[in-house]
């Protein structure tokens, strides 16, 4: 199978496009976010001032070191996938961002997050870890493919 990866040391057309630092305005349970990341790292929390204190921050980077200090929700866990698939399905409603994952056809999508060895959403430094974010855009892929038939 083929692969599309992104966010590697070596830039790719994808970074662009898949990476949730991409600016995609969007709106997530009545608050405006400028980037996936910015809405992901606000759902990390129930407080609606904490999440509307992460959208306005500057950039995404902000944004995910901000996610780590807030007052994590009991069932974070356990939602972090599906709050990623809503969010990635919002963004991925965007024409240019919708034509680029479609145009990665049936590869494999992979972020290759060895520069941050991110394990969980990616795959880091040891060249394993779940891709929890490229199976996630892959199934919005699917979806998006199912709803064109």
């Amino acid at each position: 199978m083929k692969e599309v990866r992104f966010n590697a040391p070596k830039p790719s057309f994808y970074d662009e496009y898949l990476s949730n630092f991409s600016r995609s305005d969007l709106v997530y349970e009545g608050v405006s976010y400028p980037t996936v990341e910015h809405a992901y790292q606000a759902q990390k929390t129930l407080s609606q001032i904490e999440r509307i204190r992460i959208a306005g921050l500057e950039t995404p980077g902000k944004a995910k070191k901000a996610g780590r200090d807030v007052d994590l929700r009991e069932d974070w866990e356990d939602v972090k996938f599906q709050v990623m698939v809503d969010l990635l399905r919002l963004k991925f409603r965007i024409p240019l961002y919708r034509e680029a994952l479609m145009s990665t056809e049936d590869s494999e999508i992979i972020e290759d997050a060895s520069g941050w060895n991110d394990t969980v959403w990616g795959v880091g430094r040891a060249g394993s870890g779940q891709n929890l974010l490229g199976k996630a855009l892959m199934k919005i892929r699917e979806e998006i493919r199912e709803g064109e038939e």
